[in-house]
């Protein structure tokens, strides 16, 4: 189970709200560690089931080098223009790989959910085009943040 924030309360997202913002949004920012200690971040699509984030990620790049390397992960996932419209989401945890890599469809059950929502979120499918660049990492959080500044209004002023 995740450790949820202490700063901030008033404008967290419940849980409906976490999973139906997840649900909506499509691009998340996938903050990883490389081998010399430099942060990297990079954008990336993803499937959340209600537990977990799902990254579908090409096996070839900096991100999987990186997370190969060391576990460490931070995601953020954020929406709004003005600052009143302000929403987002930070999940934080350890990257777990999860089937083969690059994947090709070799039976999974863990992956039938998150095959099944990533496919019908981006591709409007019920099955997952392979393409043999890419795989799954599964980042089930220790810690999530959210914040939703359009609470702000419904929020009675402070002394």
């Amino acid at each position: 189970m995740a450790v949820t924030q202490r700063r901030g309360r008033r404008i967290m997202m419940s849980p409906g709200e976490l999973d139906a913002f997840l649900a909506e949004e499509r691009t998340c920012r996938v903050a990883t560690v490389s081998a010399d200690g430099a942060p990297h971040v990079s954008a990336l699509w993803f499937a959340w089931d209600g537990t977990s984030l799902w990254l579908f990620s090409i096996t070839r790049s900096k991100r999987w080098a990186d997370l190969r390397g060391d576990q460490r992960i931070a995601v953020v996932i954020d929406a709004g223009v003005e600052y009143g419209e302000l929403r987002g989401v930070e999940l934080s945890g350890t990257a777990v790989f999860v089937a083969e890599s690059p994947r090709m469809g070799e039976p999974c059950p863990e992956l039938d959910a998150p095959e099944r929502l990533f496919a019908q979120k981006y591709f409007g499918m019920d099955a997952m085009p392979y393409d043999g660049k890419h795989a799954w990492i599964r980042l089930t959080p220790d810690a999530i943040a959210s914040w939703d500044f359009r609470k702000l209004a419904e929020l009675p002023a402070r002394p």
